[in-house]
């Protein structure tokens, strides 16, 4: 097929793995380097997909600059690298797909954006979930109406590990829930509040991340400053999210939870919505009902479950085909912009600045502004 891109993949860990995957299978797409600290992954993946002799295996991000062609590359090395990283590959003229979060500090992903729209260059961030075929046909049931009044959402992301030791298990886990929730309501959130528990790393029980802010409005919120580590990682985290709208959503997470949860609803006047990830037979289910008032009784009535048909599809793959197509048409993705990842990282570091405030609220402006 012509029309092909050059792409290279930095970090083949657990996810960047999987990225390579799909980009070796894609028919538009030709890998023409891998990146990776670790010389022992770069041979497993050589071994694994039974690499090419032609494509570069290096433990350096620089021999880049020596590969003719490179269209764009894709990103999934530790979050603190992120922004030196993407940065340059703007810099050097590559289009970017980056793993989730763009950054640590939303002033950081602003900048990335502006600089790739100056160099008219796609930065996509790779937010899996908003690709995923249940969290696609769960936004037009939210949106379509067929739970009637939205009245408040919940869920639970918990698991035993992996326990990070760069982020906490807010900055680790939230951004799924928050994004669904983003997407399947149309809004983001104007106000947000977090409470979190250290057991594993940190002095104490109730510790919270150490932060660097720089206001509570528009928020500017580094997790950790260049100087200082953080003085504990929260093992539980639970948030409470506010839309323009009122509509309040409520998330548990853990990584220290051997009930492994993956499970998201939103409840209406009509009946809920409920995403189920680890239900490999259901994983989208309406549940009609409501109430119908007899005397001073409230009787339920209209009870009825309905599982969804979902298209098939990886949601990773899709990412990949995505971030491919916004190359070849030129044309940002709507689902998964860095203009959106921005949005998450701001929202995510207002709950950082709520968590190291004991749950005080924080309030953002209802929308990013491109300056």
């Amino acid at each position: 097929m012509t029309n092909k891109i050059n792409i290279a993949v930095i970090g083949v860990g657990r996810w960047g793995v999987h990225l390579l995957r799909n980009f070796l299978a894609h028919p538009q797409v030709n890998v023409v380097a891998v990146v990776d600290p670790h010389p022992e992954r770069l041979a497993a993946v050589k071994q694994q997909f039974n690499l090419d002799e032609n494509v570069l295996l290096t433990t350096q991000w620089q021999d880049l600059k020596t590969v003719p062609g490179l269209t764009g590359v894709a990103i999934a090395t530790p979050a603190t690298t992120h922004y030196a990283l993407i940065k340059d590959a703007l810099q050097q003229g590559y289009h970017v797909l980056a793993e989730k979060p763009l950054t640590l500090d939303p002033a950081e992903c602003r900048e990335l954006c502006q600089l790739a729209e100056q160099g008219h260059l796609i930065l996509t961030v790779d937010h899996t979930y908003l690709f995923h075929p249940a969290v696609e046909r769960g936004k037009t049931v939210v949106q379509a109406g067929k739970l009637g009044d939205l009245r408040y959402g919940y869920a639970t992301r918990t698991h035993l590990g992996p326990v990070r030791q760069d982020v906490d298990a807010l900055w680790d886990l939230a951004i799924h829930d928050i994004a669904i929730f983003n997407a399947w309501l149309g809004q983001i959130p104007v106000q947000v509040q977090a409470t979190g528990t250290v057991w594993l790393q940190g002095a104490g029980g109730h510790t919270s991340t150490a932060l660097s802010n720089r206001g509570s409005r528009g928020v500017e919120v580094s997790p950790y400053t260049d100087s200082a580590l953080p003085q504990g990682l929260a093992d539980l985290v639970w948030l409470t999210l506010t839309y323009p709208d009122g509509f309040q959503a409520y998330i548990h997470l853990c990584w220290l939870n051997p009930d492994k949860q993956r499970r998201l609803g939103i409840v209406g006047s009509l009946g809920s919505l409920i995403f189920d990830e680890m239900s490999i037979s259901s994983p989208l289910t309406l549940l009609h009902g409501e109430f119908e008032q007899q005397g001073n009784q409230f009787i339920p009535v209209n009870q009825k479950q309905i599982v969804l048909e979902l298209e098939p599809g990886e949601p990773l793959g899709r990412v990949c085909s995505c971030f491919v197509a916004s190359i070849l048409n030129n044309t940002p993705s709507e689902i998964s912009s860095g203009w959106v990842g921005t949005e998450l990282v701001e929202i995510l570091a207002a709950l950082t600045l709520s968590l190291s405030q004991g749950g005080k609220p924080v309030f953002l402006s209802d929308r990013i502004v491109k300056d």
